[in-house]
């Protein structure tokens, strides 16, 4: 079976149809696109010994929606062959996500073939075809590799070098993850209507208490937060629900001036006596949290301190914490150690840039605040005040003990 399956993300696809994936296919889960039943179905139709060879965009292999498939794939396939297609020119037009193409067949479990970005010309593909299938052993140093136990239950596929994954094997045996060692991840506000619940903070006529400073990507690009005066309404009391909007004039007043693009959301819809909401509910405490703030995509770990004054806006990703010193756990994001572990779980996208979401932070190991040394938390702290990514390194790497082949490999040798 070969072919390119559909891509069509789920809020695109009429609830009632969506039901009905649900329950026909076991893989349909959280925001699952429409490729993901695609390949279950497809699957499912294989005899013993036959081969499924499927382009696709490659996000299920690694993220949240996709865990369901990959248990499908471990529990009665083999992952024979794995061709990773980032800025590769796959097809005529340019897209931002490249798919990767890979071969799963119905038969025993064995070691996966990979191949990162060849080069698209008839001589080059004819060799990679030749390698990827030779029953000969992989030869050190060309362009295919050789990884064992790829598909394991519902976890991430790790198809990167095997020296990053044996160092990533090693932290994650060795520390805690980020949020177990007392720091929490989480992502901004998503209004669903942005041009209606903010705008320049000075020029919200609502009550004083209703908005709240906002900052946005754009904010941040310096590596600093230099804020241009946004704000957001906030709609929500300080207990579980919305205010009266009898209550707060102003508020009322400005948000029926906006009904008609506010009422339109799909939530305010679901929800017709709660239409003035936001997608996300707005603590205004956590705008007074010391944070740390992260694009989401990014070619390079991004990390920039907020010290407490700004709510973060949804196309952003914070972490706060109580026990870890915030300077101190900049540095260590801002070395390789975070792109090392967000590169390894996270899809690339056109130009080798990454995906810094929630789901991949929270892969990140941390050791406990009480157990690094006072010279190394200084270190640290010193290194992110002067924004050295040098001296972040050098001190991140004594923080986790890292051998020099460890060092080495957070650029990759390429060996297996």
């Amino acid at each position: 079976m070969v072919g390119n399956p559909p891509y069509v993300r789920q809020e695109l696809i009429p609830d009632p149809l969506i039901d009905e994936y649900r329950q026909r296919f076991q893989t349909v889960f959280d925001r699952a696109d429409l490729y993901i039943p695609f390949i279950e179905k497809s699957l499912s139709h294989l005899a013993d010994g036959g081969k499924l060879s499927f382009i696709c965009a490659d996000r299920w292999m690694k993220n949240r929606y996709g865990g369901p498939l990959r248990r499908f794939v471990a529990e009665g396939f083999h992952l024979k062959l794995y061709v990773d297609m980032v800025d590769t020119p796959a097809f005529h037009d340019d897209v931002i996500a490249y798919p990767a193409i890979f071969v799963i067949a119905r038969e025993r479990r064995g070691a996966t073939r990979i191949a990162h970005r060849p080069d698209i010309d008839a001589h080059a593909l004819s060799n990679l075809a030749s390698d990827l299938l030779s029953e000969r052993p992989v030869a050190t140093g060309g362009l295919v590799k050789e990884l064992s136990n790829v598909a394991h239950g519902s976890a991430p596929w790790i198809l990167e070098s095997s020296d990053q994954i044996a160092l990533v094997r090693r932290l994650e045996a060795s520390f805690p993850a980020i949020e177990e060692a007392g720091c929490t991840v989480g992502i901004g506000v998503a209004t669903g209507a942005d041009k209606a619940f903010i705008g320049p903070y000075d020029q919200l006529d609502v009550e004083p208490d209703r908005k709240l400073p906002i900052v946005m990507t754009r904010d941040i690009v310096s590596g600093e937060v230099r804020w241009r005066g946004f704000g957001i309404v906030n709609p929500f009391a300080a207990d579980n629900g919305l205010v009266d909007l009898n209550a707060y004039p102003k508020l009322k007043r400005y948000l029926e001036a906006r009904i008609e693009q506010i009422a339109k959301r799909h939530i305010a819809q679901k929800s017709p006596a709660n239409w003035y909401r936001t997608i996300d509910r707005i603590h205004p405490t956590l705008a007074k949290k010391p944070k740390l703030l992260i694009p989401d995509i990014k070619g390079e770990a991004h990390i920039v301190y907020e010290d407490g004054r700004l709510y973060p806006h949804h196309n952003l990703y914070f972490i706060t914490s109580d026990q870890w010193d915030l300077k101190a756990l900049q540095a260590v994001l801002m070395s390789g150690i975070a792109r090392l572990f967000v590169s390894v779980y996270s899809t690339q996208m056109r130009g080798g840039y990454l995906r810094f979401q929630a789901q991949y932070l929270r892969r990140i190991r941390l050791p406990r605040w009480q157990d690094v040394t006072e010279e190394i938390k200084s270190a640290l702290v010193g290194a992110a005040e002067r924004r050295d990514t040098t001296a972040c390194n050098e001190a991140a790497f004594r923080l986790y003990g890292l051998s020099k082949d460890e060092r080495a490999a957070l650029g990759g040798n390429g060996q297996t």
